[in-house]
């Protein structure tokens, strides 16, 4: 199963340079598993230590933001993009 994930600038260099990668699985957990599996420079980056979503990574199936979705229980298909935004914070 290919789903494509987006990765900006920032984290490309976590996957050899690439804009896109392809991973597989069924929800966006087992994709992101599978994406810290292929590039171990992603291992804790996105899911925490706690297997939690990172909260300074935003994380996009399809355009929907997964916080509002099932976050990593949310469903993931052959031809999704999942799209991996670092947060801006500071003040």
């Amino acid at each position: 199963m290919a789903i494509e994930v987006r990765l900006p600038t920032l984290l490309r260099s976590r996957a050899d340079g690439k804009s896109t990668v392809q991973v597989a699985g069924v929800t966006l957990g087992e994709a992101l598993d599978d994406l810290a599996r292929q590039y171990p420079r992603f291992d804790g980056q996105v899911v925490n230590a706690e297997g939690e979503l990172h909260r300074f990574i935003n994380v996009y199936v399809n355009d929907d933001d997964v916080r509002f979705l099932g976050k990593l229980d949310t469903p993931v298909k052959e031809g999704d993009t999942i799209s991996l935004l670092p947060a801006v914070a500071g003040g």
